[in-house]
């Protein structure tokens, strides 16, 4: 199973990302992002043996307790890139407010997931929505000129569970789905 941990954006929020991405599309080489699954990965943990589910979510839940977060409002709005203007691989939304808690729960879940031999993350904690991987720099100018004028906000949703979620690679794109939720309450 092909696994990662998120906090999934609400169904009413699909629209204005969607209509965000239209800014972009014009873009070659940009591949947009569902965003009907949108959402914050929180740690992407890669393929994981069925039998080492039951650990993982034990883990995860002790991680959600441990980051003592209670559920709280996450606002949405900015756009950047990663990992730099001059060489786009990934065009994102920001948290405009909530990317505290999102990075206590960052660090809780890096902390029990690494402990049980998970790869740490190589770079640091940016709470994000990804719209689009670019496969190419064809598009760049225009992404940069998009990233340069445009700061928008998209909406805000109430946030009060974490999910461990899976991917299944299809030939449209990945599809999600929730393996098992974790509330903050």
């Amino acid at each position: 199973m092909r696994l990662f941990v998120s906090a999934d954006l609400p169904d009413d929020l699909a629209e204005p990302i969607a209509d965000l991405q239209d800014d972009l599309a014009e873009a070659s080489g940009l591949t947009l992002t569902d965003p009907e699954q949108a959402h914050v990965t929180l740690k992407f943990l890669g393929d994981v043996a069925g039998d080492r589910l039951p650990a993982l979510e034990d883990e995860l839940a002790a991680a959600v307790d441990d980051a003592d977060v209670d559920p709280f409002t996450a606002r949405f709005g900015g756009l950047g890139v990663f990992p730099s203007l001059d060489y786009i691989s990934v065009v994102w939304l920001g948290v405009a407010a909530g990317g505290d808690e999102l990075a206590r729960l960052h660090e809780a879940i890096e902390d029990r997931t690494t402990a049980m031999g998970f790869d740490p993350e190589s770079h640091d904690f940016t709470p994000h929505v990804t719209l689009a991987r670019m496969e190419h720099a064809g598009g760049k100018d225009h992404v940069q000129k998009v990233i340069r004028e445009r700061d928008p906000t998209v909406g805000e949703m109430h946030v009060d569970e974490v999910r461990l979620t899976e991917s299944t690679l299809t030939d449209a794109g990945p599809r999600y789905s929730a393996v098992e939720r974790f509330s903050l309450e």
